[in-house]
């Protein structure tokens, strides 16, 4: 019988969070910026307020007995079978939080809501949502890169989601592909991240001396400013025409592909889907990106290459979230 559960996004600005249904997707959501001074304690008490809040709605209309559990997504490594969340890059001052299990004991506490919860990397939770109800709804085996902000991934191998030993698998932003370049990210040098990461794309476009007299459309769209310019100026910019912006984009792209490139040839994956709000660029970077991923590979892994674009935005997380409870409710397979 289908099922419905609690799908949690934790971010460092907002926290996210849905009624999914396993067949028809999310039936209503809410979204509250995150509490982020109160600490740890002060979080989970938000995320325990909200869950219940939306709980008692969903069971105006759906089936308690049908209530498969609450999933969350968080920033940072998430030890998903010990239910820890270890220094969130964008929760400052957290260390490693029991997560899961204080999570679990303020609904029993406060509010009176028995619930199995579930923890995962908010990239892995992306990309198994993308694998159940997205853009990798087709493919076996895929990985998933969002490109924002940051660049992270998550990997499905066989329709389940690959962590890694100690759940940091995936993290393609810090793959390294110019270790003698002058791009510094979090003290590594040269990583996909440090070169395309949201305020580095608007640096790349800038170190290309952009000027009213050789890009007058981005002068225009960014007022004069540069301090101002945006991915979103550079697309504009990029769709009409503008040499600069579309010099960007292909770099941009070139550089994704070379990493695309090396998850080929280290894992024979070769279905790739991009989310994130830097890939609203679309074919801008897509169409670069295939062209270096099949210059950066032996024609004996061409076949069956792809690059498609996400599906759910940012809503991925919930979705994938949520997911994860239909896939635990389940009773295991007979071997019969």
């Amino acid at each position: 019988m289908p099922s419905w559960g609690l799908g949690i996004d934790l971010g460092g600005t907002n926290i996210k969070i849905a009624v999914v249904d396993e067949l028809k997707g999310i039936l209503f959501e809410d979204t509250q910026p995150t509490d982020v001074p109160s600490g740890p304690d002060g979080v989970v008490r938000q995320l325990a307020f909200m869950a219940s809040e939306l709980y008692q709605r969903a069971t105006e209309t759906l089936d308690a007995g049908e209530f498969a559990g609450i999933g969350l997504g968080a920033p940072g490594a998430v030890d998903a079978e010990k239910g820890t969340l270890s220094y969130p890059p964008n929760l400052p001052g957290w260390g490693r939080v029991a997560l899961r299990d204080e999570l679990r004991l303020r609904l029993e506490e406060a509010h009176s809501l028995s619930s199995p919860v579930i923890i995962e990397n908010d990239a892995n939770a992306a990309a198994y949502g993308e694998a159940i109800f997205g853009g990798g709804n087709a493919f076996r085996d895929f990985m998933l890169v969002t490109l924002g902000t940051g660049v992270g991934g998550g990997i499905i191998l066989d329709r389940k989601l690959y962590r890694g030993p100690t759940g940091t698998a995936g993290e393609i932003g810090f793959m390294i592909v110019d270790f003698e370049g002058e791009s510094v990210h979090a003290g590594i040098r040269g990583t996909i991240e440090g070169l395309i990461g949201k305020e580095r794309i608007v640096e790349m476009a800038c170190s290309e001396q952009i000027g009213a007299e050789r890009s007058p459309r981005l002068a225009e769209l960014c007022n004069r400013d540069f301090s101002r310019l945006s991915p979103r100026h550079l697309e504009q910019a990029a769709r009409e025409g503008d040499a600069a912006a579309l010099r960007t984009w292909e770099r941009i792209g070139t550089i994704l592909g070379v990493g695309l490139a090396n998850i080929t040839a280290l894992m024979d994956i070769r279905k790739f889907v991009i989310g994130g709000g830097i890939a609203a660029a679309g074919e801008l970077i897509f169409k670069p990106a295939m062209m270096q991923l099949h210059r950066s590979t032996l024609p004996s892994m061409h076949d069956g290459l792809e690059i498609v674009p996400a599906r759910l935005g940012n809503k991925a997380g919930i979705y994938g979230a949520a997911a994860l409870c239909f896939n635990a409710a389940k009773p295991p397979a007979s071997d019969a």
